[in-house]
């Protein structure tokens, strides 16, 4: 999954992003308000992180522009403002969650996991495709029992195709999902991990099929 921290802390941004990423989050990071849309517009975030106090355009004002502009993507609030007046007043303007500094990053992580499994209509931490299996806690897959090993592209690629199993996924949008700002996009690069992990689903009834022009299909053969 791919997440936008918008934080003017350089060093917490640092931090916050390396921890992330070491979950296997895709992480954009900015510095100021209104980098916000510009980045969006990029496409492919599942989340946002959002400080309120930033500069150029404070957190609560991009809140308001994104909301009227019919951006529906989450956002977690960070704060240093911990009052009931300020937690009332953020998730008033359109926040979905809302985490008071200092915080512990298991408790960002447990929130972030949340909001994504709400914005995928599931209440269950364990997604199932046959017997592939996807921990949204532990952000770990496993293939009859036993873990997969992944690399972090290969990682991206397959938990896009899980959470949307059943349904078509364009190789725009598993592009979109699995690099960062900072990358090179290669859209033909998403052929060669598509391949790759269709190699570590051998001998499992779960396939990945290619539709072509439309992109692909995670699915279980009966």
């Amino acid at each position: 999954m791919r997440l936008l921290l918008v934080e003017d802390n350089l060093e917490l941004a640092d931090w916050l992003g390396k921890t992330l990423r070491q979950a296997n989050y895709v992480v954009d990071v900015v510095h100021d308000g209104e980098d916000v849309e510009h980045a969006l517009a990029a496409g492919g975030h599942a989340l946002v992180i959002l400080d309120l106090a930033l500069p150029r355009m404070g957190g609560l004002e991009v809140l308001r522009m994104l909301r009227a502009r019919g951006n529906r993507v989450p956002v977690i609030v960070l704060t240093a403002n911990a009052s009931l007046d300020g937690r009332v007043k953020g998730l008033n303007e359109g926040a979905d969650d809302y985490l008071a500094k200092p915080f512990q990053i298991e408790e960002l992580e447990a929130r972030i996991r949340a909001q994504l499994r709400r914005a995928n209509d599931r209440t269950a931490p364990v997604v199932a495709c046959g017997d592939l299996v996807f921990d949204t806690n532990t952000r770990l897959f496993s293939l009859a029992g036993e873990t997969l090993a992944l690399t972090p592209r290969e990682h991206a690629v397959l938990e896009q195709l899980m959470v949307k199993a059943g349904r078509t996924v364009s190789k725009a949008a598993l592009s979109a999902a699995i690099y960062d700002f900072e990358t090179d996009a290669d859209p033909s690069a998403i052929e060669i991990y598509v391949h790759r992990v269709r190699k570590k689903l051998e001998g499992s009834r779960v396939q990945i099929a290619t539709l072509r022009g439309l992109g692909y299909l995670l699915r279980h053969e009966e």
